[in-house]
């Protein structure tokens, strides 16, 4: 089992980057597969990106490629989310989630954190 806390979010306007934490408690951080997952008011919880236990393989969602970028640092217990070029559009509670395989869907995640909520203005 792993509990997760997020931090980082904060008002941005948009161009700008924030990077978002997740802290991670538990002895088998190491073993999971490590994701980002947002919602905005009103639409269902959408995948962001993952990274695989070891981060050596990530993958992201086409709306965040090549603006977003996952890490993780398994020494630390954390994962990070750095966010550049950021739009309106990403305006969003972001959530930190745990699972033992790679998953695009949301609802396969098996741990959450309580969400950091990112606002972009325009």
């Amino acid at each position: 089992q792993v509990q997760l806390v997020e931090s980082g979010g904060r008002l941005v306007q948009a161009g700008g980057s924030l990077r978002l934490s997740c802290a991670a408690s538990g002895p088998t951080f190491d073993t999971y597969v490590m994701a980002w997952i947002r919602q905005s008011p009103g639409k269902e919880r959408e995948f962001v990106a993952y990274i695989t236990s070891g981060g050596g393989l990530t993958y992201y969602a086409d709306s965040v490629r090549d603006r977003f970028t996952i890490s993780r640092d398994n020494a630390k217990n954390a994962v990070y989310l750095q966010m550049n070029n950021l739009k309106p559009e990403d305006t969003a509670v972001y959530y930190c989630a745990a699972a033992l395989r790679t998953y695009s869907r949301p609802s396969h995640y098996s741990y959450w954190g309580q969400g950091t909520q990112v606002t972009v203005s325009s």
